[in-house]
C-alpha cells in the first residue's frame, strides 16, 4: 500500500485527479465523475468539517466490529461494493468544486502528517493508528481512480 503521507505518493494522486474531466466515464458502478469526487470528500468531510453526524454508539460498535477492518486493511476494495449511507451521493455535483476540495484536503492530509494521525479518533470506526488512516485514505483513492480509468 503506498503511503499518502508521502509527499511523492500524494503528488502521483493530485496528478491522476487531474487527468479527469467531466466528461470521464467510470469502467464501473453508478456514480459520474463529479459524484464520485464528491463522495471521496466524504472521507475528508468527516474529519476537517462537522457536517456528518456521528454514529451512536451502537451503531460505532457494530461499525468497528462489521465494517473497520474492510475499511482500514490493505484488500483492495471489490468494484462495485456497498457503501455508508453518508457516502451516498446522488444530487448532482459541480466537477471543478469537488476535484478542487478533494485535491485541498488531500494536500492538507499530507501536510499534517503521519504523526497528526497516529493515534487519531475517526467518525465512525474509534481510534486508528497512522497505518489504518493511510490505508483508508489510500485505498479509497486508488479504488475511485482506478473506476474512471486513471
Amino acid at each position: 500500500m503506498k503511503n499518502i503521507f508521502n509527499q511523492i505518493n500524494t503528488a502521483e494522486i493530485i496528478e491522476r485527479i487531474n487527468k479527469l474531466t467531466s466528461s470521464s466515464k467510470a469502467v464501473w458502478g453508478k456514480m459520474d465523475v463529479a459524484q464520485m469526487l464528491a463522495h471521496c470528500n466524504v472521507t475528508y468531510e468527516m474529519i476537517y468539517e462537522n457536517k456528518h453526524p456521528k454514529p451512536n454508539t451502537f451503531m460505532k460498535f457494530i461499525l468497528k466490529l462489521l465494517v473497520k477492518n474492510v475499511v482500514v486493511n490493505e484488500k483492495p476494495y471489490k468494484n462495485s461494493s456497498k457503501t455508508a449511507p453518508a457516502f451516498i451521493i446522488a444530487s448532482t455535483k459541480d466537477f471543478n468544486i469537488e476535484k478542487n476540495r478533494l485535491i485541498d484536503f488531500i494536500k492538507k492530509t499530507q501536510e499534517l502528517g503521519e504523526n497528526h494521525f497516529e493515534g487519531k479518533e475517526s467518525h465512525s470506526f474509534g481510534v486508528l493508528t497512522s497505518k489504518e488512516w493511510n490505508n483508508m485514505f489510500y485505498k479509497h483513492l486508488n479504488h475511485h481512480l482506478n473506476q474512471f480509468g486513471v
